[in-house]
């Protein structure tokens, strides 16, 4: 007979629920206080569900260590949430560590996209790589990024700007989504760019009646499962009333508004968002008094990407003032060819360095209002009874450690939980 439960992890030093009832996201002051368990255990059903979160000692009074298929003795070590990552572009072909180089030596975002580089680059190798390809790649980097303590993330098409590349990139995100246990909430992001050749007005058109059709077709049929719309706003890129017409039509669609905007320069993306109810919005480094107080009324999340503002040497996104405003703050790597970064811990470190975020301000941004940015703070994103049991067991005496120690999670994590399931064993882990 089967045992009644899939895994008990015991006796931790900390559990960090991060929030205990049932918050869909975290703001403002709520923000200062996570909710942190001294000594606890955590219950995980055969349906990969938490059934239980408590103290250790009431735990072991009501749970026999024999029903589990398997026990995590947790002592001394502290147990979080798997983290949420929000935003990146992992599916595409053709690094680009030569434009590194450049902006090194001074060269914009928009010089390297003016020089044939850029998105450009990757959408020229993209098309002309097979899909089985792609797959492997993108196998290779969700595994990292799960090493890294992500059990949920994000994932762009948008490196295609054609129709059967962007259907060839979805189809990889979904084929990753049955075979990987990672979680995986996929994002059409034809809008990427202005395909060569094509003004905004045609590539606006092509997505509209070609482009968007065919996907609703093959969504009703179950053939692809795509969750959210994207476009970039931005001078040069979608303007806003392209943006306009395309995410209406994604939204008509039933796709959440997930976008970028205001990165390079405040196109007054965020206004345009909250009007249309989106979801969430990323970047936001030129984001202006009024888009702030815009996405907090609408309660549309920010979706931080402080890699991004690194390694462009942008101005840091305005992460204090939007906290301040009362804005669902959330954070994601923007893990793309420009931004090469597969690891939460440190964009959350760089959060609290860079953004002046405070260390639980960042691990609610990683976890539970990542999840809201996601539309899935009603399964991940916290410790809570129902929620999908994706963890991470840290070895180390407080939680802090994770963001506290730059680059340091390869000897952090012990081990990462999907569903129950231990999808990484780490037994390299460095004691205190």
């Amino acid at each position: 007979m089967p045992n009644n439960y899939k895994l008990l992890v015991k006796n931790a030093k900390q559990v960090v629920l991060i929030c205990s009832g049932r918050e869909k996201c975290l703001r403002k002051d709520e923000l200062q206080d996570l909710c942190v368990l001294e000594g606890g255990s955590v219950v995980i059903g055969s349906d990969g569900l938490i059934k239980a979160v408590g103290p250790a000692d009431a735990i072991a009074a009501r749970y026999p260590e024999e029903s589990f298929d398997k026990v995590i003795d947790a002592t001394g070590m502290c147990v979080i949430p798997g983290l949420v990552d929000a935003h990146t572009h992992p599916v595409w072909a053709g690094d680009r560590v030569h434009e590194f180089a450049m902006k090194l030596a001074g060269a914009t975002y928009m010089d390297v996209h003016r020089a044939g580089g850029g998105i450009h680059f990757t959408v020229e190798h993209t098309r002309a790589t097979a899909a089985s390809d792609l797959l492997t790649s993108l196998k290779g980097r969700l595994g990292r990024m799960q090493r890294a303590g992500t059990t949920l993330v994000e994932c762009k098409s948008g490196y295609g700007l054609e129709l059967d590349t962007e259907l060839k990139m979805l189809e990889v995100i979904e084929e990753a989504r049955r075979a990987l246990p990672i979680g995986i909430s996929a994002t059409y992001c034809g809008a990427h760019a202005v395909p060569r050749g094509k003004t905004v007005a045609e590539a606006t058109e092509d997505i509209l009646q070609v482009q968007l059709p065919k996907l609703r077709d093959l969504r009703s049929v179950g053939a692809l499962r795509v969750d959210n719309i994207d476009v970039f706003c931005e001078l040069g890129v979608f303007d806003l009333s392209s943006t306009r017409s395309i995410l209406q039509a994604g939204k008509d669609m039933g796709l959440n508004i997930n976008f970028h905007g205001d990165e390079l320069h405040p196109m007054n993306s965020a206004q345009l968002g909250a009007e249309l109810g989106a979801l969430a919005i990323s970047h936001l480094e030129e984001v202006t008094d009024e888009g702030i107080a815009a996405m907090a009324t609408a309660n549309t999340a920010a979706v931080l990407l402080p890699t991004t503002a690194y390694i462009l040497r942008l101005p840091q996104p305005r992460a204090r003032d939007m906290l301040e405003a009362g804005v669902i703050v959330a954070l994601g790597s923007d893990f793309n060819p420009n931004a090469y970064c597969c690891s939460m811990p440190v964009v959350m470190h760089l959060a609290c360095v860079n953004l002046r975020m405070s260390m639980p301000e960042a691990l609610a941004a990683a976890t539970i209002n990542a999840a809201y940015a996601l539309g899935r703070s009603h399964t991940h994103g916290s410790l809570e009874v129902r929620k999908h049991g994706d963890l991470v067991v840290l070895n180390a005496p407080r939680w802090e450690h994770l963001i506290y120690q730059l680059g340091g999670h390869q000897e952090l994590i012990r081990y990462v939980v999907v569903k129950g399931d231990v999808v990484y064993d780490n037994d390299k882990t460095m004691d205190f």
